[in-house]
C-alpha cells in the first residue's frame, strides 16, 4: 500500500461533500498538474490519501481510499488528464494542522512542507506513521 496527501479547497470540495457523496464516494477531478496528475496515475485501489482542506484551513480532516484507479476526467477539453475515485475511511479525531506538521522535526522532508502546493502528493510509510499518531488515527 502506498500513501498520498490530496489537496481540496472546502469551498469546492469538503470532507462534508465526500461524507454526503453517495456511498461516501466521489471522483477526484479537476487535476491539471503533470506531477500530481503522475501521482494520481501511480494510485491502486487500496491506497490511502489524507484529505486536506487547502487555502485557510490547511488542515488535514480526514482519510480516504483509492477504490477506482486512474481513468480520464471528462472535464479535460484537451483528454490530458484522468481522475480516480476516492471512498471516505474516516475523519480525524484531531485535526493536524500544516504548522503542526512543520514543528516535527521528523516530517521536514515531507512533500507539503517542501512544496505546499502540489495537489496530489505522496507521503511515507513513516510520515504516514507519524501523522497518523498526531491525528489521533490508526
Amino acid at each position: 500500500m502506498k500513501y498520498w496527501l490530496v489537496k481540496t479547497e472546502p469551498g469546492t470540495w469538503s470532507w462534508e461533500d465526500q461524507l454526503n457523496a453517495r456511498n461516501q464516494t466521489e471522483h477526484w477531478d479537476g487535476v491539471r498538474n503533470y506531477q500530481a496528475s503522475n501521482n494520481m496515475k501511480a494510485m491502486k485501489i487500496g491506497d490511502r490519501a489524507f484529505f486536506y482542506h487547502s487555502v485557510k484551513e490547511k488542515t488535514i480532516v480526514g482519510i480516504v481510499e483509492v477504490v477506482k484507479e486512474y481513468y480520464p476526467d471528462p472535464t479535460d477539453p484537451k483528454e490530458r488528464f484522468g481522475m480516480v475515485d476516492f471512498k471516505a475511511v474516516c475523519p480525524v479525531k484531531k485535526p493536524v494542522t500544516l504548522a503542526d506538521i512543520k514543528a516535527v522535526d521528523e516530517l521536514a522532508e515531507m512533500v507539503l512542507v517542501k512544496n505546499s502546493r502540489l495537489s496530489v502528493q505522496p507521503v511515507t510509510a513513516k510520515e504516514w506513521k507519524i501523522v497518523c499518531k498526531m491525528a489521533g488515527v490508526k
